[in-house]
């Protein structure tokens, strides 16, 4: 379970920092045909790298919370819990939907079907979610190496 965890969490670390990369190389939407391939690539890694990635980091860490009970007494084990809930919600609600659907916005401007003058809205808030993000999920890669003694839960 540990490596499957410590898998998920680099896939997805990973992937939040390449996304901040090509965020921060993206070109302009006036550069439509370029702007669009970029927001595709984007879309695409949120999709098949963020989603898969999250979804491994969360089940394996259940699953080694039901299967080693001295997870379910350590304050820390519950903490990085309550954290990955909060990326789970995170990435679905302020990361993955919004770079799925400005792909699908700028392949719509490149066909004609949206105005380019809609495009780009969302660049500054994704890339403050992104870190955000990434400071929490670099806490839990620490609670998960120092496990602190935060508060022991009576047995």
């Amino acid at each position: 379970m540990k490596f499957l965890h410590t898998m998920g969490a680099a896939g997805l670390m990973g992937a939040m920092a390449a996304l901040l990369v090509m965020l921060s190389v993206a070109p302009p939407p006036s550069a439509l045909a370029s702007y669009a391939a970029v927001r595709g690539a984007m879309g695409a890694v949120a999709t098949w790298i963020i989603l898969p990635s999250l979804a491994l980091m969360l089940v394996s860490g259940l699953l080694a919370m039901t299967l080693n009970r001295a997870f379910l007494n350590a304050g820390w084990a519950w903490l990085k819990l309550a954290t990955g809930v909060l990326m789970f919600e995170g990435v679905l609600v302020y990361v993955q939907g919004p770079m799925q659907q400005e792909a699908e916005q700028s392949a719509g401007a490149l066909a004609g079907r949206v105005d380019p003058a809609t495009l780009a809205a969302t660049l500054g808030p994704e890339r403050n979610t992104l870190w955000v993000l990434l400071v929490v999920a670099t806490a839990n890669v620490v609670l998960g190496i120092w496990r602190p003694r935060l508060i022991r839960l009576p047995r």
